[in-house]
C-alpha cells in the first residue's frame, strides 16, 4: 500500500483518500491478472478492502477481513460509543502536526510499544523483526505517508460538529457488501473494540465471524497457524 516501506510515498494528504487506495489495488489485480481473487487484508488493508468489496464486487471471489473496521459500523461507533471514542484518541494524535516528530523520538519507542511490544506474547518478537519494522519506519517519508492514512479519512473521534457530522453521513448502501465474507477478529483488540462486529451482519450479506478471545489486534503475529486455518477452512 502507498505511503509504506518501500512502496511509494506520494506527498499530499489528498493523495491518501479512499478512492486513490482502492484504484491502486484494482490496478494491482489488473496487473497480476488475478481477477476474480480472494483478498485478505488487516487493519488500514482491511479498511480498503471492505470499501474496495462493495465498490468492485466483480473483482472479488471472497474476502477475508482481520481486525478491521466496516466504515459505516465503525463510524456509528466513534459516534455512539463512548469507549471506542477513548480507544480511538490516538487517531487525533496521528492526524497532527506534531506526530511525526513525537513517533520518531528514541528511535521509534512508541511505535515499538504500539506493536510489537503490544503483542500478546511479546517475548517471541525477535531483535531482527524488531529491526525490519524500524528500517520499514525510517524510510524517508514512510513515516508521513503511514500517518497520511488517518489525515484523509473522516473516521476519528469528532472533535467538533462538522466532524461529528461527517460520522453520520456515510452512504450505508453504497457500502454494502455481498461478497462472502469472513472476518477473524482478536477480541483484546485495545484499539478497535469488539462493538464494531455488532450490526455488521446488516452490511454483509454472506458473513461468517471467527472470535478469538485471547487474541489482540495484531492475531496474525500471535497466532499466524490457527489465521491460517481459518482462512484455508472459508476457501
Amino acid at each position: 500500500m502507498r505511503g509504506y516501506n518501500l512502496s511509494s510515498k506520494p506527498p499530499a494528504v489528498a493523495d491518501y483518500r479512499a478512492r486513490h487506495l482502492m484504484e491502486d489495488l484494482r490496478l494491482l489485480i489488473e496487473h497480476l491478472g488475478g481477477r476474480p481473487c480472494v483478498m485478505v487484508a488487516h487493519d488500514w488493508g482491511g479498511a480498503v478492502a471492505w470499501s474496495f468489496a462493495a465498490a468492485y464486487p466483480e473483482y472479488l471471489r471472497k474476502l477475508v477481513i482481520i481486525n478491521a473496521v466496516h466504515p459505516v459500523v465503525f463510524a456509528r461507533e466513534l459516534h455512539d460509543n463512548p469507549a471506542q471514542q477513548k480507544a480511538s484518541d490516538y487517531m487525533n494524535f496521528f492526524r497532527s502536526d506534531k506526530a511525526e516528530r513525537v513517533l520518531s523520538e528514541a528511535g521509534c519507542r512508541r511505535l515499538l510499544a504500539m506493536t510489537c511490544e503490544s503483542w500478546s506474547g511479546a517475548a517471541g518478537v525477535d531483535a531482527e523483526e524488531r529491526a525490519r519494522y524500524l528500517a520499514a519506519w525510517s524510510q524517508p517519508g514512510a513515516l508521513t505517508g503511514g500517518l497520511n492514512y488517518y489525515r484523509a479519512s473522516p473516521l476519528h473521534p469528532a472533535e467538533n460538529a462538522a466532524d461529528a457530522q461527517k460520522l453520520l453521513a456515510l452512504d450505508a448502501e453504497a457500502l454494502k457488501v455481498d461478497i462472502p465474507t469472513l472476518v477473524i477478529w482478536g477480541e483484546r483488540d485495545q484499539a478497535l473494540l469488539p462493538g464494531n462486529l455488532d450490526g455488521l451482519d446488516r452490511h454483509v450479506t454472506t458473513l461468517t465471524i471467527e472470535r478469538i478471545p485471547e487474541g489482540s489486534h495484531w492475531i496474525v503475529h500471535e497466532q499466524p497457524e490457527r489465521v491460517n486455518c481459518l482462512i484455508r477452512d472459508f476457501l
